[in-house]
């Protein structure tokens, strides 16, 4: 029993991980209407600069984890001045193979760099477990569960009870109509790339703290992509539930179906989910419905 407790418990902790990673996702979707592919790119390179801020250059934590999260935002910038500022009233289509020649080039930067090494990310988070009675939690999983939960909480309210929130939501629904309305959309689509680049790099410090860093990182962005499809692509406060419910599916699954089988279920479950959810409810389980009038 103490054993099926521990793994819900981690398992919830790791899924509020790929929650964090998800918002990035709903956070460029929300404001541009764009599935942004190279998301997994962005958790390595906020990943890349804590570790070259920290541990090369040698500045203490207290000052290199907020200069890398402006570095972020910067790079989170150019992307849209460079990749995405020409593109307003385009097609989504377009938008997404720029995102997929996107991921193409930032880990292609990254390995040209930073090199294909393996290297030592910065302790962040205490290495020593939380113990309550027989129940261990890594402190890194439990801070930013925290973290995530205060991070969507507050990123739902901003979307869906301020004015710039709203005005971004707007930008999403139609860029054309937006314009119409006085609406920037170039400033909302920056504002959302910026953000997402924030976001990447908090998820790098809790997945990384203590742990390796290389551009194998990335993964992580592509194993969020089940949460956020069934939490549904505009939903932030669901992408919490999503998390959850795939990070506990997961930690079963690696506990007691792995061993009969040689392991890779754990690995393959959340995309079995992701597969169901696009089957039964292509907009997840808190997305919008769009009604279309013939």
């Amino acid at each position: 029993m103490v054993d099926l407790v521990n793994y819900v418990i981690n398992g919830a902790l790791i899924g509020l991980l790929y929650s964090l990673v998800g918002m990035g996702f709903v956070v460029i979707y929300r404001a541009s209407k764009v599935f942004n592919f190279a998301q997994g790119e962005l958790v390595v390179f906020g990943g890349f600069l804590v570790w070259w801020l920290v541990m090369h250059i040698g500045m203490p934590l207290a000052i290199g984890i907020p200069l890398a999260f402006v570095g972020a935002a910067l790079f989170g910038l150019l992307i849209e001045r460079v990749f995405f500022a020409r593109l307003v009233g385009e097609s989504v289509f377009a938008m997404v193979m720029v995102t997929i020649g996107l991921l193409i080039l930032i880990r292609g930067l990254i390995l040209l760099i930073f090199g294909p090494q393996v290297r030592p990310f910065p302790i962040v988070f205490p290495l020593q477990p939380f113990i309550l009675g027989d129940i261990l939690v890594p402190r890194s999983l439990l801070y930013g569960g925290i973290l995530t939960i205060v991070t969507g909480l507050g990123l739902s309210w901003f979307f869906n009870r301020t004015r710039p929130g709203l005005k971004m939501t707007a930008v999403a629904e139609d860029h054309q109509v937006a314009l119409s309305l006085g609406i920037s959309v170039r400033a909302s689509i920056a504002f959302a790339w910026m953000l997402g680049a924030v976001l990447s790099t908090l998820g790098a410090i809790i997945y990384l703290s203590g742990k390796s860093l290389n551009f194998l990182a990335s993964d992580v962005g592509l194993i969020a992509l089940p949460v956020v499809l069934l939490a549904g692509l505009e939903s932030i406060g669901g992408l919490l539930v999503a998390g959850i419910i795939v990070g506990v599916i997961q930690g079963l699954a690696v506990a007691y179906l792995d061993p009969l089988v040689g392991g890779a279920v754990g690995s393959v479950l959340p995309f079995l989910i992701m597969l169901a959810i696009l089957f039964i409810r292509p907009t997840g389980m808190f997305g919008w419905r769009t009604i279309e009038r013939v």
